[in-house]
């Protein structure tokens, strides 16, 4: 009889992005099987108008009445993973009893945590275990505990509506809560042979910066064993080449026995010699000892064999482990990775001019500005320079004595920005400077042509 698995924590931020882009598969951990993904499948229908877990969040938040302004730091929803032991969850799918798996876990999450609160579920499939992504909204009504606590206390305070609609977190993961929704959720998982953990047991999660040290030093540990394994390997091929070069003496040696006995047994029955029964019984001694120790060898060959399968299983498993751990890591870094981006594409859209600031940034550093001239400029600050100015489009510098340069809006399109010299683009500064220097050019080359006047 197998375990459940229910794991509750609160969803990081305002929006959660990393969570839903793992969700929603927007990106694909490296221990999910592609193949598998078409399997997942959404099981709460979300209301009209919303598309994704992130709005579907928003939307339940904008409409359940809460009076009260919501805060930037107060938890706006609570991520919840069901399932149970491998090998349980695996047989549930055999049986064809996933589908009523499902049906009531959506049916305990409704009865413990309301229809309207429960806004997204998700059956996984592509993974190892089926489970189930849920996430819901903490939306609940009554007293505040504090309030309570000082009502209990003796201390007055204003009472505000016992049916006033909040959005609270801590009053869904008290102690007391987190225990009855594990009683609970193992009487409904009952009938499908999982039950709930040891009560009071002393194991803890292990945090992530923890994690990556014990996975550092576990990584350590495993290329030791590798090279350790290695090295047995290589001793064990080099004593069996010695075996077998034995082997071939050996029975070098019994051939050479058997010919001479062969030898001495014609001359003895040639001269009737007395030493022919002395010199068999010295060979048949002889040939004992060789098929003894054909047979040690024998079975030091069979030993060497089953030390270098359980080595080579030992190596296999190793590095099984190991590339595991590490495509567990590399799907973290990934999804760290997906949350910069979500920043970036937000920056954007809040910061119209974000990505222009950038641009202008490399374009100040290539011009010939140096890094705190740049910072200047791109803050909207006027800067005075001196000195010489690189145009990329004439592929050379021009110099210019003292200039007022400020970074404004390009007259032409005023969803762009521009480099101002003396209030005129440096586009159009560049080729003025350019045509003035290939004027002088020409001048040079050319000289002036001379009248000769008419002749009569």
């Amino acid at each position: 009889m197998g375990y459940i698995s229910i794991q509750i924590n609160k969803a990081k931020g305002s929006a959660d992005t990393g969570a839903s882009d793992h969700i929603e598969r927007k990106t694909t951990p490296k221990n999910a099987d592609p193949t598998r993904t078409h399997l997942n499948r959404e099981l709460v229908q979300f209301p009209n108008g919303v598309a994704d877990r992130t709005e579907a969040i928003s939307h339940r938040i904008r409409t359940a009445g809460i009076k009260r302004k919501i805060t930037p730091d107060q938890v706006r929803a609570i991520r919840i993973v069901l399932s149970g032991t491998h090998e349980d969850m695996i047989r549930v799918q055999d049986e064809g009893r996933l589908d009523e798996w499902c049906g009531d876990n959506l049916q305990w999450l409704y009865c413990t945590f309301g229809k309207e609160n429960t806004v997204s579920a998700v059956l996984h499939m592509d993974e190892h275990t089926p489970h189930i992504h849920v996430t819901v909204v903490p939306i609940v009504t009554g007293e505040r505990r504090k309030a309570r606590r000082k009502q209990a206390e003796g201390r007055r305070t204003y009472r505000k509506k016992s049916n006033a609609v909040r959005l609270c977190a801590d009053d869904l993961l008290t102690r007391e809560k987190l225990v009855a929704y594990h009683d609970s959720y193992a009487a409904t998982m009952a009938k499908y042979g999982l039950q709930r953990g040891i009560r009071g047991s002393e194991a803890r999660h292990t945090t992530t910066a923890q994690y990556y040290r014990d996975l550092k030093r576990q990584t350590g540990e495993l290329e030791a064993n590798v090279r350790q394994l290695q090295t047995e390997q290589q001793q064990a091929e080099r004593q069996l080449d010695e075996v077998r070069k034995e082997i071939k003496s050996e029975k070098l040696e019994a051939v050479k026995t058997e010919a001479k006995t062969a030898l001495v047994a014609r001359v003895g029955s040639i001269l009737g010699s007395g030493k022919l029964k002395e010199l068999e019984a010295d060979n048949r001694t002889l040939q004992g000892e060789v098929a003894a120790r054909d047979e040690s060898i024998e079975l030091l060959l069979q030993q060497i064999e089953r030390q270098r399968e359980e080595h080579q299983w030992q190596l296999m498993e190793l590095q099984t482990k190991y590339r595991r751990e590490m495509s567990d890591k590399e799907a973290e870094h990934q999804k760290e990775v997906s949350f910069l981006k979500s920043i970036i594409q937000k920056a954007k859209k809040w910061f119209p001019l974000f990505q222009e600031l950038v641009y202008m940034e490399k374009f100040c550093l290539k011009v010939g500005f140096n890094e705190r001239q740049t910072a200047t400029l791109i803050s909207g600050k006027p800067l005075f320079y001196e000195g010489e100015l690189y145009s990329e489009e004439h592929r050379r510098k021009f110099t210019t004595e003292r200039a007022g340069f400020q970074v404004v809006k390009d007259p032409k399109d005023r969803s762009k920005l521009a480099l101002a010299i003396n209030g005129q683009p440096i586009g159009e500064w560049f080729k003025e400077q350019f045509d003035k220097l290939f004027s002088s050019i020409r001048r040079t080359i050319i000289p002036p042509r001379k009248d000769k006047g008419i002749m009569l």
